[in-house]
């Protein structure tokens, strides 16, 4: 007796859905994507403005981006994935559709509603991608794990005071407390 096959999704099924429901697509699975908390939209912002002014001092040619932004990460039909943040350096992976292949840098924010996804599918998924540098920001605990990638050195794992160096860019540090405090002074 042959077992039931599950169903495989692709691109297309993802840009089938209606309008407003968003998801991401693993290895021909699709995940539902819930609507961001007022903390997770304040680190994205604070994080793709304080990146953004960093590539502009040093007048680099890396583009920051903020979900919702397409990443085709292994440039196939079966991986759709929208990271709270990419930095891509390399200008010949856009175009308007997004980013065909891997960032440089991915920052994902946990939902209370599915941590695990970004510890565990898009871990791996990023590694074997060819990401140079993941950070995941736990606002649940207050925590930052680093991966990098790219030195191929075991993750760190900071607190929110802490000064947190990245490594694709060894001259920025960043501090998760200090951004969260521009709320306050506004």
């Amino acid at each position: 007796m042959a077992l039931a096959q599950e169903k495989i999704y692709t691109i297309d099924d993802i840009y089938a859905l209606p309008d407003g429901q968003r998801a991401e697509l693993i290895d021909g699975q699709i995940y539902m994507m819930v609507p961001p908390n007022r903390i997770h939209q304040q680190l994205s912002h604070f994080l793709e403005w304080e990146i953004e002014n960093y590539i502009q001092r040093k007048k680099g040619d890396c583009e920051v981006y903020a979900a919702p932004f397409a990443v085709f990460l292994n440039k196939d039909d079966h991986n759709y994935i929208e990271p709270d943040i990419s930095v891509i350096c390399d200008k010949n992976k856009l175009d308007d559709r997004g980013c065909n292949g891997s960032p440089d840098w991915v920052i994902e924010i946990t939902s209370p509603s599915d941590p695990q996804r970004d510890y565990g599918i898009k871990l791996f998924k990023y590694r074997t991608a060819g990401v140079r540098e993941y950070w995941i920001i736990n606002p649940q605990k207050n925590t930052v794990t680093v991966f990098d990638f790219e030195q191929e050195k075991f993750s760190n794992q900071y607190s929110f005071d802490d000064e947190i160096p990245v490594c694709i860019y060894p001259d920025l540090v960043i501090r998760i407390t200090d951004l969260l405090s521009k709320t306050n002074r506004r």
